[in-house]
């Protein structure tokens, strides 16, 4: 019986800064034309509550600076808007933030250059990286996926070939932090992507509407959409369910490609190695990411592991920055530098990573 005793790392890892620019991916930097700058923030004076002694807080007798309504109202409406049109033409669309999408969104936005619009159609973001099998709270990933899990500053409980955060809300919680707060990045979350664009045989973008609105198209007169062009859209839509690997379905609907079989029934190991290997560009201008990979390759189901997650979202995005024409750790000439222990999953060669 393998050993109860877990050793826990915590003090030992080095914490990833805010805009930490190397990967766990191949353990090389993204990007090299510049460095990105921290947004402006209040002083860490401002920041306090404590209910120590030298706390500006009267607790007591506390009151709030007063403010109008509306200048709430136009606050909101400003920023928003002006997101809406800022990312209606941007440079990848991730549609989907559960931790295949999320990883993608975050490998991404290493890159100060590219500019990263998720779509979420549920208010709340995530997927089901909240908890992790049946409920459960504890999220299992399997070596040496954990190696992302040391970049992002999530401690775990490590055992041999594995390791397990003590609640999957860590995970999910941490990775948002850090990606929401880079300055390239929206989380258009409560919005559905009701369709793709698509312009002589290639994927330019997704067709957008209010969730609730998605989900009311027979209880109401006629709502149209929205659009936003992307020079990449990253499916990461999980597998099949009521929103679940709507991207693969619409290429299937829509003629451009032959079936979407559907995932086979579980088997861990396997799983998780072919999903990786199998994220892929399935047609010019759309990559495809996490369980939608086990949809349309009729490949098995891996239940509670996440590390194929967080590993194909990382492959998703270097191979939209391939398709930009960047600096990405994919291309042939970069792949001698690959750390041994996260080649890709279940790839054979160096030709297949690069050829993925």
């Amino acid at each position: 019986m393998a050993s109860m005793a877990t050793t826990l790392t915590s003090a030992a890892k080095p914490k990833a800064s805010l805009f930490d620019t190397h990967s766990s991916f191949f353990g090389s930097p993204v990007y090299s034309q510049s460095v990105l700058q921290p947004m402006k923030s209040c002083s860490p004076r401002n920041l306090s509550v404590s209910a120590s002694s030298s706390s500006e807080y009267n607790l007591d007798a506390f009151k709030f600076e007063p403010i109008r309504e509306s200048i709430v109202s136009r606050e909101m409406t400003r920023r928003y808007m002006t997101d809406m049109i800022t990312y209606a033409d941007t440079d990848v669309v991730v549609v989907g933030a559960g931790s295949a999408g999320l990883s993608c969104a975050y490998e991404l936005s290493k890159n100060p250059n590219v500019q990263v619009a998720i779509i979420e159609q549920s208010v709340s973001p995530g997927g089901g990286a909240w908890l992790g099998g049946q409920l459960f709270s504890a999220m299992v990933v399997r070596k040496p996926a954990h190696l992302f899990l040391d970049e992002l500053g999530v401690d775990y409980d490590e055992q041999d070939t594995y390791v397990v955060i003590k609640h999957a809300a860590l995970f999910t919680s941490t990775i948002m932090s850090k990606l929401l707060a880079r300055p390239n990045v929206k989380l258009f979350n409560a919005v559905a992507a009701e369709d793709l664009i698509v312009k002589n045989g290639r994927v330019g973008g997704v067709v957008t509407n209010w969730a609730l609105v998605s989900m009311n198209h027979d209880t109401q007169s006629c709502m149209d959409p929205n659009v936003m062009e992307a020079k990449v859209v990253v499916s990461s839509c999980g597998h099949d369910g009521p929103f679940g690997a709507t991207g693969v379905k619409r290429l299937k609907s829509i003629g451009m490609i032959d079936s979407v079989p559907g995932m086979k029934a579980l088997d861990m190991n396997t799983a998780e190695d072919t999903i990786v290997k199998y994220t892929r560009e399935v047609v010019p201008g759309m990559i495809v990411t996490g369980m939608e990979v086990a949809e349309i390759d009729g490949a098995p189901r891996m239940g509670p592991t996440f590390g194929a997650m967080m590993i194909s979202g990382q492959k998703a995005a270097h191979l939209a920055l391939r398709s930009l024409g960047l600096p990405n750790d994919l291309e042939s000439d970069s792949v001698g530098n690959v750390h041994p222990e996260l080649i890709l999953a279940a790839a054979e060669s160096a030709s297949e990573i690069a050829d993925a």
